[in-house]
């Protein structure tokens, strides 16, 4: 780790480990969704724009700041630019869940379920992270493990696009399926963006 002779606003690690504490929320109340009836879908949806909301001002707050600090603990391209893939991530997991309950779709395949657990992982893995921008040391596995679920997010993808075509035969079912299916791999190359850029981050810093 290169010395620095300026102090640094450390706020911004408190700021982005809430940002990505909200993904875990997201993740969490998505994957209840899936096996929620039509009432208790309607209701999660509303917690987790609700959530997505709550990201959106922890994005605000963090842009704020750097409109009003000069010094900051790492690039500040690089604090702008991992807020807003912290965003995005949520983003998408809430576009799914909207999409969810307003094509009033019913039961969805067991892999989209998987395909939430995989990104509930990487929520979680996300949120572990956060903090150790603080020494930026522990953190490759971190990347390792989120690149690898997005693979296995990948291998997913395909197996249920390839199932849809399969036994889906109505084709504006099929339309409503599919997209929901893309968001949340959307959301998944979502993930792997952050960690991709924690990884330039630790790699530009050591």
């Amino acid at each position: 780790m290169r010395l620095r002779l300026t102090p640094r606003d450390t706020t911004y690690f408190d700021l982005l480990a809430a940002l990505a504490q909200h993904l875990v929320t997201g993740a969490s109340l998505l994957a209840e969704l899936l096996g929620a009836d039509k009432e208790g879908r309607e209701k999660l949806a509303l917690q987790l724009r609700d959530a997505e909301h709550a990201a959106d001002d922890a994005t605000h707050s963090i842009m704020r700041r750097l409109n009003q600090t000069f010094v900051t603990p790492f690039d500040r391209d690089d604090i702008y630019g991992l807020a807003s893939a912290l965003d995005d991530c949520m983003d998408s997991m809430e576009e799914a869940a909207d999409l969810i309950v307003l094509y009033k779709v019913g039961q969805l395949p067991d892999r989209v379920s998987e395909q939430v657990q995989v990104l509930h992982r990487a929520a979680e893995l996300t949120a572990e992270a956060m903090p150790r921008l603080r020494s930026m040391e522990h953190l490759a596995d971190y990347w390792v493990e989120v690149n690898r679920l997005e693979n296995q997010a990948d291998k997913l993808h395909r197996k249920l696009i390839a199932q849809l075509f399969d036994e889906v035969t109505d084709p504006i079912e099929l339309m409503k399926l599919k997209e929901i299916v893309e968001v949340l791999e959307d959301a998944a190359d979502s993930f792997e963006r952050v960690a991709n850029m924690v990884e330039t981050i630790a790699l530009k810093e050591s």
